[in-house]
């Protein structure tokens, strides 16, 4: 039987890049093993994400991650700024005012902007928008590229990725983990790290651990062609009471109707209403006639109760340690987020990127 020093749980953002991370530290070699459930890494949150970095993506509490993780994802050129404005209606006037009070703290650097401002950067918008937020920081994202840069690390580093390695079941005795897969020899392993995403409560179960409360929502995405292509410099735009977010993706748009519908863990499906809601709301934001549905795709985002991601070891199941409860933010806090989990799994120092960090309030022992 193969034996590790960490079995990862998860291939996709969250498991490459911890194993990445982990494999980074100075050290004794370390032997990795990740276990993905699908045919090939990524197939699920990863493979489905809108493909922005925001300063405010995922409300306040998570700017420090999103921050500390901004230089290592433009270092590596994963980053080609857009813009975004966030959106405020005549039906709440005082949004935009409030939005920046949130972020006030942060180091966000955000602006407020009138009606003409939003004008000139998204033209045919319709009356009823009468100002909002500037956000000059938000940025595309290569996912892939990204998603492919930790694999890679890992990789090199001597990682070993078993796919279609579904796990289950998990027992630990006399130091150990021994690990049964749905396919394939079993594994044992020193750790058991649950980057599972959506089947983090179902693999806490299976392995002994307490669930969290880990609970995935589905998000719908459309692709739109419209009569007339979206201006080259359209920022990301963004109702402020969430009820829609919209992007250029080349010659097309994509939208989504800021949809969270509590789900099981599945292969997520989008959702024909959300669809129509959210070709609904665009067409209540701009005046640019759709020509049709190109395709359209969902994707789940799992949070914890308190919306905060699940970085540490179980407080009661030996050397389980999470790595979880990522919401839709997991993939542009990907760097910050990897270093501060690989840090506290090997019980070293933090560096300049995480320093700043406060991991005890993404400790699972906040459970009780």
């Amino acid at each position: 039987m193969e034996t590790y020093d960490y079995a990862i749980v998860g291939a996709g953002m969250a498991g490459a890049s911890i194993a990445a991370e982990l494999l980074r530290l100075d050290g004794e070699d370390k032997r990795i093993v990740i276990l993905e459930a699908e045919d090939h890494p990524g197939y699920h949150t990863t493979g489905r994400s809108a493909a922005f970095w925001s300063e405010t993506y995922g409300g306040p509490d998570i700017a420090p991650l999103s921050l500390a993780s901004k230089e290592y994802l433009d270092r590596h050129g994963f980053l080609h700024e857009r813009g975004a404005l966030h959106l405020a209606s005549q039906d709440d006037p005082a949004a935009a005012d409030r939005f920046l009070s949130q972020y006030a703290r942060t180091g966000a650097k955000l602006r407020a902007v009138g009606r003409d401002a939003l004008l000139e950067r998204v033209p045919g918008l319709r009356p009823r928008w009468i100002g909002g937020v500037e956000e000059p920081g938000c940025s595309d994202i290569d996912v892939a590229a990204l998603h492919q840069h930790y694999l890679g690390m890992a990789k090199r580093g001597g990682a070993r990725l078993r796919c279609r390695a579904r796990l289950t079941g998990a027992e630990r005795s006399q130091g150990q983990w021994t690990l049964t897969l749905e396919r394939g020899d079993p594994v044992r392993a020193r750790v058991l790290v649950n980057a599972a995403g959506a089947w983090a409560d179902c693999v806490a179960a299976l392995s002994g651990a307490q669930p969290v409360g880990i609970t995935p929502y589905r998000r719908t995405i459309v692709q739109l062609e419209l009569e007339t292509p979206p201006p080259a410099q359209l920022p990301l735009g963004l109702d402020l009471a969430g009820t829609f977010y919209f992007k250029p993706d080349g010659n097309r748009l994509w939208l989504s109707p800021h949809d969270e519908v509590e789900s099981a863990a599945c292969d997520a499906a989008p959702d024909e209403l959300s669809v129509a809601q959210a070709i609904d709301r665009f067409q209540h934001a701009v005046d640019w006639p759709v020509r049709r549905v190109e395709s359209r795709w969902a994707g789940l985002r799992s949070f914890a109760p308190d919306r905060l991601p699940v970085y540490g070891f179980d407080p009661a199941v030996e050397n389980f340690f999470w790595f979880a409860g990522q919401g839709g933010f997991g993939i542009q806090t990907a760097p910050a987020a990897a270093r501060l989990a690989a840090q506290i799994a090997e019980g070293t120092h933090r560096d300049a990127m995480t320093l700043d960090l406060h991991p005890e309030r993404y400790d699972p022992g906040r459970f009780g």
